[in-house]
């Protein structure tokens, strides 16, 4: 779901002229490796009016200059910037023949060898967990799997996006009923507390599994501090990439997997001509990778 800005005095009449929209794209680029296509520059034009109307900006070029010039602009705007210019459509159990072979087939791989190595540890990386729907449910899977089980396991989802805004959703894990439309109907009342008016409060045990905090794909030293992970989730992300950041950020996953380590990403993404480091296997419904 797209993120739109109301700000006072909006005026949707604010143009961006091409040569601005050069400037803004790059500026984006060299933040957060998002490349914008030349035939999104209306969209652009369409999202951030009620940006520079919220900031008292007059024109595009304002805009420029507060995130090329001001000390704060590019670290204040980074998130703003990001959540313009991509869709937040989630929801609880997403895109489910994907997570059907996660629970199937990489969770239950995972948890077979740690019961007979007596190494009961499992590390998953959300790698552009939006508002939180992707790692709870997550966890939420993990608790279905292991049930009493779990407490003899040392698990950590590490759940990273670059907006402050959606990581302050994600840590508050308070939900409108929309957002549970794809979830099975027995597991809301086992790990969802409703609160008044259709709004649901995930429960502790569910949170205790996840470590929320803001990463910038694009900046190695960042993405260099994410522990070691058995599976990486990022789905829906690299679609906003161009082959050259793609190929960046898959190698990142790369060197942070474990061996014999898993990538899920989006059911309309593909590693197909972009990197040889993972070997697609075919599922029923869906593709997983494994790091070679």
């Amino acid at each position: 779901m797209s993120k739109l800005f109301s700000g006072k005095g909006f005026s949707g009449n604010i143009k961006i002229t091409q040569n601005e929209f050069l400037k803004l794209r790059d500026i984006i680029y060299d933040l957060s490796g998002i490349y914008l296509q030349d035939n999104r520059r209306f969209l652009v034009e369409n999202r951030f009016a009620p940006r520079l109307s919220e900031l008292e900006f007059k024109n595009y070029s304002d805009y420029i200059d507060y995130l090329q010039k001001h000390p704060k602009g590019k670290t204040e705007e980074l998130g703003m910037l990001t959540e313009l210019i991509t869709t937040n459509e989630t929801s609880f159990f997403r895109d489910n023949p994907q997570l059907k072979i996660f629970r199937n087939y990489t969770l239950k791989k995972l948890i077979d060898e740690g019961n007979n190595s007596g190494r009961k540890e499992i590390k998953i990386w959300s790698a552009g967990c939006s508002s939180g729907e992707e790692p709870y449910t997550l966890a939420i899977i993990l608790h279905e799997a292991l049930k009493d089980d779990i407490q003899k396991w040392r698990i950590k989802i590490t759940a990273n996006d670059i907006s402050t805004n959606v990581l302050k959703m994600a840590e508050k894990g308070v939900y409108t009923k929309y957002a549970l439309r794809t979830t099975p109907d027995y597991i809301i009342p086992k790990y969802f507390t409703e609160k008044d008016n259709d709004i649901y409060q995930i429960n502790p045990e569910v949170k205790r599994l996840i470590s929320f905090g803001k990463i910038n794909l694009n900046q190695d030293f960042s993405v260099k501090k994410v522990a070691p992970s058995h599976i990486i989730f990022c789905r829906n992300v690299i679609i906003y990439f161009d082959k050259q950041m793609k190929q960046k950020v898959l190698g990142a996953f790369h060197n942070n997997l474990l061996d014999n380590g898993h990538l899920y990403v989006g059911h309309s993404e593909s590693l197909h001509a972009i990197t040889d480091k993972f070997k697609p296997r075919q599922h029923a419904g869906t593709i997983t990778y494994h790091k070679i």
